[in-house]
């Protein structure tokens, strides 16, 4: 199926963004994702003919799925294609000299509405983790729990030995990881149920489980629940924080779409 964007929108950078860690390039211009029980393969036409590097494009991607129209629901919702994603990246002010360097280098860039097992489960790993390792470490689990490619279900980790667990590199993670599926597999926690809550409550809630502070919160928060006004602060964006903004955290200030402005300073940081 063909389908055309007419928003910022851009694979490359949402998969090098920090945020997910199973989506990945198959070749040019090719890429698949997973989410959940459900998998896409994409091409970027708009990328493939060079449109998009050319000085004259005009914003407006072409892709091919390999989905039908009512599949390709669940990914509209995924990708979310309800928020305009240039009109947020164009309300910087222009004295935001930083944020708006940081917008422009990481248009394309959208906040992914994710599976929330998956990324309680990836963000706990994340702790002290290069993207690679996570990814590594994400992919273990998938190939000795899932099935059919997809992030294994909570029952399916129950299973799970230290010995094996451990060979997926999780380290002092280990026990976090094995208390958040015994907790929701064996004590009916239902992160479903948490979707109601007020972004604070949430927050507190998601911290009850062991391994996860602050930053680890915000980021389940933010790309699980959709919470973008939620902006995690690791050791990148602290940095940002000290040097760009004089230890002041400029995130309140940006409200519900903070998150989308963590997200272009934390692909910009990590590219300068």
């Amino acid at each position: 199926m063909k389908l055309t964007i007419e928003d910022d929108f851009d694979l490359d950078k949402i998969i090098d963004s920090g945020q997910c860690f199973r989506p990945r390039r198959i070749s040019e211009g090719a890429y698949v994702f997973v989410t959940g029980d459900h998998r896409v393969e994409i091409v970027d036409e708009t990328l493939l003919s060079g449109q998009k590097n050319k000085k004259g494009w005009d914003g407006v991607t072409e892709l091919t799925v390999s989905c039908t129209k009512k599949e390709w629901d669940i990914w509209h919702s995924y990708f979310d294609l309800d928020t305009d994603y240039k009109k947020i990246r164009r309300s910087i002010p222009k004295d935001e000299v930083f944020l708006k360097r940081a917008a422009d280098a990481g248009a394309g860039i959208r906040i992914l509405k994710q599976d929330k097992f998956e990324m309680l489960i990836s963000f706990i790993i994340s702790q002290r983790k290069s993207i690679p390792a996570i990814r590594t470490s994400v992919e273990r689990l998938v190939d000795m729990y899932g099935h059919d490619g997809f992030f294994p279900k909570p029952s399916d980790m129950l299973r799970a030995t230290d010995e094996e667990l451990a060979s997926c590199g999780l380290g002092y993670r280990l026990p976090y990881i094995r208390k958040a599926v015994e907790r929701i597999a064996l004590q009916d926690t239902d992160l479903n149920a948490l979707d109601n809550l007020p972004d604070e409550e949430l927050f507190e809630e998601l911290k009850t489980f062991a391994g996860v502070g602050d930053k680890v919160a915000n980021c389940v928060e933010l790309f699980a629940y959709h919470r973008t006004g939620r902006a995690p602060v690791d050791t990148w964006i602290a940095r940002i924080i000290n040097e760009q903004y004089d230890g002041i955290n400029p995130f309140p200030r940006y409200g519900n779409v903070a998150g989308i402005m963590q997200q272009y300073m934390f692909y910009y940081v990590l590219r300068k």
